[in-house]
Order: C-alpha cells, then sequence, then structure tokens
C-alpha cells in the first residue's frame, strides 16, 4: 500500500457514506464520452524558467502558495486574470525581474513584500490575511528545503530518488501540506492536493527529465480543490443536497475539514477514478494526475464560470 492507496481508499470510503454530496453513476460514461481530452493548458505555474535550479525553485514556491481560493474573491487581479493566474503570473514577473528564489530570500520574506509582489493593499482584510499566510508557506518552505536540501531546491526534490509517495510524504511534514481531515464515517481523509500537484508541476515543466521524473507518477490521484468538483456538478457528475447548493449560492464559507467541504473534495477525487476507468474503456489510459488538468483547465470557460462555485478559506487549495 502507497500514500496515493491510502489515499483512493479514504475518499471511496467517504463517498459511500457520504450525505450531502452524492456521485451519479449513470453520467459518468456519458461525461466521459463528451470530455474534449485536448482541452489546451492553460497553467503559468508549469513552463520552466531559467536553470534547473531556478525552475525546480520556482514550481516549489509556487505550489507552496498554490491556494487561498476561499480569498479570491478579494483579492485585487490582474484585468483578465483569475486568482491563481494572477499569482502565478506575478511570481513569473518577480523571478524573471530579480532571479531565481533561494531560502534565504524566502526566509527575509515580510509580508509587505508579498502585497507589493502579487498587488494586494494591506488592510487588514481577507487578501492581507492571505498574503500573511503566504510569507509563512515561504518561511517553512525555506526551512524545509535548508534541511532536506542543504539550500537546494533540486536537491530537495533529488532526497525523493524519483519516487512521487516519497516527495508526496517529505512535503506533508509542512503544516500546510498536511492536507489530511477527518468526517463522520472515515477517521483520517488524504487528499494531499498541493503535495499531489507539486509532482505533476514538475513532471510537465521538466518534460519527464530531471526533477521531473517519477517511476510512480502514474499512480498520483486527482488534485482536489474546489474548481474540479465544480466542473463535474454543472456536468451532473456530482450532485449536492439543497442546503449545500443554497450556501454556495450565498458564497458562505464552507468550513474547511466540515462533513459537506471534505465530501465535496472526497467524492470529487473518487468521481475522477471512475471517470478514468470510463475512458480507459474507451481505449485512453489517462493518469489521474492529467485528467485533473483537463477538466481544471475546462472550468475556465464561461459556462463553468457562470455558476457559483463553493469557498473555503483554507491553505490547502
Amino acid at each position: 500500500m502507497t500514500i496515493f492507496d491510502d489515499i483512493r481508499s479514504s475518499c471511496a470510503a467517504v463517498a459511500a457514506a457520504a450525505t450531502h454530496v452524492h456521485i451519479d453513476p449513470d453520467s459518468i460514461e456519458e461525461f466521459a464520452a463528451s470530455i474534449d481530452l485536448e482541452t489546451p493548458k492553460n497553467d503559468p505555474g508549469q513552463d520552466r524558467m531559467g536553470s534547473e535550479e531556478t525552475a525546480t525553485a520556482f514550481v516549489l514556491a509556487l505550489d507552496a502558495i498554490n491556494f487561498g481560493s476561499g480569498y479570491f474573491p478579494h483579492l485585487r487581479k490582474r484585468p483578465g486574470m483569475s486568482g491563481y493566474h494572477t499569482v502565478a503570473t506575478s511570481l513569473r514577473d518577480y523571478v524573471a525581474d530579480t532571479g531565481g528564489l533561494t531560502t534565504g530570500r524566502l526566509a527575509a520574506w515580510t509580508v509587505d513584500d508579498a502585497a507589493a509582489t502579487f498587488g494586494q493593499i494591506l488592510d487588514g482584510g481577507p487578501a492581507h490575511e492571505l498574503m500573511q499566510l503566504f510569507t509563512e508557506a515561504w518561511h517553512d518552505l525555506a526551512a524545509f528545503v535548508d534541511r532536506v536540501g542543504d539550500g537546494s531546491f533540486a536537491a530537495t526534490v533529488a532526497t525523493a530518488d524519483q519516487s512521487a509517495a516519497r516527495l508526496v510524504e517529505l512535503l506533508a511534514e509542512m503544516p500546510f501540506f498536511r492536507d489530511v481531515h477527518t468526517h463522520p464515517a472515515v477517521d483520517e481523509v488524504l487528499l494531499y492536493k498541493r503535495a499531489q500537484i507539486v509532482v505533476q508541476d514538475l513532471h510537465v515543466t521538466f518534460g519527464g527529465r530531471g526533477p521531473g521524473a517519477f517511476e510512480d507518477r502514474r499512480d498520483l490521484t486527482m488534485f482536489a480543490d474546489n474548481l474540479v468538483p465544480h466542473v463535474l456538478r454543472v456536468e451532473g457528475v456530482l450532485a449536492f443536497d439543497d442546503r449545500l447548493v443554497e450556501r454556495i449560492e450565498a458564497v458562505d464559507d464552507i468550513a474547511v475539514g466540515s462533513a459537506e467541504e471534505v465530501e465535496i473534495r472526497a467524492c470529487g477525487l473518487h468521481a475522477v477514478e471512475l471517470l478514468r476507468e470510463a475512458l480507459a474503456r474507451r481505449g485512453d489510459r489517462m493518469t489521474a494526475g492529467d485528467l485533473d488538468n483537463v477538466l481544471w483547465n475546462l472550468g475556465a470557460q464561461a459556462r463553468y464560470k457562470a455558476v457559483l462555485r463553493h469557498r473555503s478559506r483554507c491553505v490547502y487549495y
């Protein structure tokens, strides 16, 4: 058993016992037949920049702050960009202007630095809180890389010895990556969205070579957030109970770790497994991680943006 088996089994157990979110099994084959698997990539976090060390540092630093979707309605965004694209593009510009990130730079990072880099105002509101969390996340990352890789981001990844499972376990030593929760039916629900997406982003950035080479990458699960489950809900694969829909439409914060929030993400992850199996029966043998990328990019389309998705202020997505 690997950590990926544990993620899948805990999410399947949640899906079997869920009371707020349900998977419609009859919609799986229909949606699998309709998915455009060639949806163009639209992620500035996966475009390599600079040397191996610079590019690895960029991926790890971006994924260390790849959260905040619950704060994004309050974020000052770049014209025409989502919250994530605002953060990712701002970081690319910062690295292009000032050079590669180092642990020393991240350890010295301040909230004022974050506000200046990501174009935010420190007014005590939700965006201010997010900049504080970004700063804490980078301090944690700097200490982690200093300890594990002697200050080198590429060396830190190399300690996993091309094992995605090992890298996920290593990253989970940092609190903001420790994406583990409970549910009334399951004592421990493992999701590890951001730790897994580090593996996927490194793989895409380096074309499966060097720091992007992982012998078990195909074992990754879907990266459980609020966008892919939303796409699945719009497509009828997931169904939410009426009260949960009312709260989402009222833009209530769906508390991280609540039964509703865990069910949205866990049922989404299990539904992607069912979709992956349906695609395999059609001859399309995609990994769950690659299918997640397709669904995530689909979520940028107007038909999905026209429907409100759930928001949770947390450090996991």
